[in-house]
Order: structure tokens, then sequence, then C-alpha cells
């Protein structure tokens, strides 16, 4: 049945990419006039720290992330099981003249299809809710990862998941379960009036399932953060208090939109 979702979610995702790449959420235009994609918590925790450096980037989309890292001067590898993301990411890549190795894959069969090991490891926002495993996940990130190597994640927070946001509500579950939450989404993040309604398949994981998937292989915290507010306007009813700095909810009593967490093998 895992298998049922994950495919149903990649059909998802092949669709979602065709709209996506217009979209002004992405802002394809400025970006391959050179603006990066990085946002301002992951940007400031990476840019000093990648150049020369090989980064494996799980989940990448369109890859715009992964010619960002690329452009500071990292060696990248990107991961996505949408081979329309992953064929719209190459395109991307040949036109801006970089040398990103991008890589058709779900998650749980990466070890198969890749490889080698990695100064870096990279993820970011919106990446965990799609997994049923994260224990499966996290091995995989410490397959990749060199000794002494540094895994770095930016991640929408699972408080803020559990709101449906549509009817500005409690809706989702904070904890785990096995049982993924089924439904049709009208549009999307990036553009809500798309012309697409597709089922899905999505997941609920704690902060504490996030740690101890990631602590049981071993690796080390050495930093873990949470930020009261979103770089991205992905939410309905979502407000830009500071500049691409973006809140749900009650401004006076802000809950956690974001976290990250960079821990070593």
């Amino acid at each position: 049945m895992e298998q049922k979702h994950l495919d149903t979610n990649r059909i998802l995702w092949d669709k979602k990419t065709a709209i996506h790449k217009d979209a002004e959420f992405y802002n394809l235009k400025g970006f391959l006039a050179g603006e990066t994609s990085l946002k301002e918590i992951e940007f400031t925790a990476l840019k000093d720290r990648v150049k020369g450096k090989s980064i494996l980037h799980l989940q990448c989309h369109f890859g715009q992330d992964s010619l960002s890292l690329a452009r500071l001067g990292a060696q990248v590898t990107a991961v996505d099981f949408s081979e329309v993301s992953i064929g719209l990411g190459r395109s991307l890549n040949e036109e801006l003249g970089l040398d990103v190795s991008f890589v058709v894959s779900d998650i749980y069969s990466l070890p198969e299809n890749l490889s080698g090991h990695f100064d870096f490891i990279f993820t970011s926002y919106g990446v965990l809710t799609w997994l049923p495993d994260l224990d499966r996940w996290a091995a995989v990130v410490a397959h990749f990862l060199k000794p002494g190597g540094t895994f770095y994640m930016a991640e929408f927070h699972p408080t803020l998941y559990m709101y449906d946001h549509d009817n500005q509500k409690i809706g989702y579950r904070y904890f785990d379960h096995t049982d993924p939450y089924e439904e049709i989404e009208q549009g999307t993040y990036a553009d809500a009036n798309a012309d697409i309604a597709q089922r899905e398949y999505f997941w609920s994981h704690s902060l504490a399932t996030v740690f101890q998937s990631l602590l049981k292989q071993k690796l080390q915290v050495i930093d873990f953060q949470e930020f009261d507010f979103s770089p991205y306007n992905c939410f309905p009813h979502m407000k830009e208090v500071e500049p691409n700095r973006f809140v749900f909810g009650d401004l006076d009593n802000r809950m956690p939109h974001v976290f990250s967490i960079e821990m070593k093998k």
C-alpha cells in the first residue's frame, strides 16, 4: 500500500512541476538572472561553508536550491522522485552552465541508484510530510554522509502542520500515525488557482520522531533553531510582517513556523 501512496504523490508532483515553473512563487525569471532561491534561514547557515564541498540535496523538486548551492561553489547532486522535476532541473542546469548532477529516485531507493559519500546533506521545506517512515529516511542520510560530514535541514514546524489553514483551526495530529492522511488538493501552494485537482497522501511527524530517527543513526546535534515566521507565503491566511517573513494566525502570539537542525556524523 505504501508504494501506491508514493506513486500517487509522484504523479501529483509531476503535475505540480508543470505549474510551478511558471508560477510567480518560484520567480524563475529572477533566478535565471542571478537571484538565489535559498531563503534567509538556510542561506545564512550555509553560504560561507559549502564552497568546494560535495552536497547531496534530497527532495530537490526542480532544483533551484541545488543550482543556488552550485553557484556558491558546491559540487551538488540533486535527487527527486519526479522525472518531470528532474528533467526541468537538468534543463536549467544546462542553461546556466552549471554542473549539478540530477538523479531520479525516491529517498528509500536512493542507495540502489546512487553511490558515493558527501560532505553535506541538505533538505528543506515541506519534505518530511511526504515520507511515511523517518527511520528509513534517516538511515539513507547516514548512508551517504561522510564521517565528519554535516546534515542540515530547514523544515516547516510540525506545530504549523497541525492547522487546517483554510478553516483556521486545528485539523491534524501532532504525533505520528501509521496511516496517511488522504486528500484531494485543489490548486497548489504556489498557485492556488491552478487547474489541478489531484489525490495526495501525507504523514504527520513530531519533532521527537525527527530527532530520534537521526539520533538512532549516531548523528550528533550541533545546532537546533525554531523560527516564528515562514520565508514562504505558502499557506492560506498568512501575512507578511517583515520583508520575506510570513506569519499565520495571531501576530501577538506567534506559533513556531520553521525549525532547523544541523547534525554531524
